[in-house]
């Protein structure tokens, strides 16, 4: 068996391995659709013709899903820069975070969703909102995990960094940020499908735009079909999303997976 053949066949298998359910799904309701109809499940080969037409002839990518992803990577860029600062200063400063604990888990422990008449009556319906819900929602995760990661650090690092005299900045970009990478991939893995959750909501509630604001408006007008093909491609985008995020923190942590697989493998 050629090296070519053996790739294909782990990438068949891998894609199997993945792929199954959601196309069992999809032939499950590809039949049922020809022996069952109902005005609120349409047939789903009618579901992708029209997500076809709607969101590539149309243009729909270019004038609902793309707002949508600049809103994204906008408020998720904010968080990630927030929550990684915010948890650095209270991972290194423990005595600060005591103070702001009981603030922060008050914050915490309302659903980003929750905000959003408080943020209707500040910012109005417009883009700030969007921005500011997803923003606020999604930085937590961030920040709980920037602080466990930065607090992880053993304590003979100290020690090393005061013997070759660094400074502050060099500490923070050096030490202090790289070991606490792999805690803040994981918590930005998470503030991801928030931040998606978060522009769903906001957009059906906002100004016109977006597929938030697509798919509530195509349920109010009884449009079935169309608020279905705006859920298709709302689940695309999250796959997509997941799959490039996984894909950079493979990249940017690639010391990080080889380390721990050094370690299982001499473990075992």
């Amino acid at each position: 068996m050629t090296s070519s053949t053996s790739t294909q066949n782990s990438v068949g298998r891998t894609f199997i391995r993945k792929a199954w359910l959601p196309v069992g799904l999809f032939a499950i309701w590809w039949i049922l659709s020809g022996i069952y109809y109902s005005s609120y499940f349409p047939p789903l080969q009618d579901i992708l013709v029209r997500t076809w037409e709607i969101w590539v002839v149309a243009g729909g990518l270019l004038t609902d899903l793309w707002p949508s992803i600049l809103r994204v990577a906008i408020g998720f860029s904010i968080a990630l820069v927030v929550g990684v600062a915010l948890g650095a200063i209270f991972g290194l400063m423990p005595t600060v975070e005591r103070a702001f604990r009981p603030l922060t888990e008050a914050f915490r422990a309302v659903p980003g969703a929750a905000l959003l008449p408080i943020a209707l009556t500040f910012f109005g319906p417009d883009e700030t909102m969007k921005i500011f819900l997803i923003a606020l929602a999604s930085m937590w995760p961030i920040m709980l995990n920037t602080i466990e990661g930065v607090r992880a650090i053993h304590p003979t690092m100290g020690k090393v960094m005061e013997t070759f005299h660094l400074s502050s900045f060099d500490r923070f970009t050096k030490v202090f940020l790289p070991a606490a990478a792999p805690q803040v991939f994981a918590g930005a893995r998470i503030a991801i499908a928030i931040s998606v959750t978060v522009m769903v909501v906001a957009e059906m509630f906002g100004t016109p735009g977006g597929v938030g604001y697509y798919i509530r408006d195509a349920q109010a007008s009884f449009r079935i079909e169309e608020m279905w093909t705006g859920l298709i491609i709302l689940g695309i985008f999250g796959y997509v999303l997941n799959y490039l995020f996984h894909f950079m923190e493979k990249r940017v942590l690639k010391w990080h997976h080889q380390m721990v697989a050094h370690t299982q493998g001499a473990s075992q």
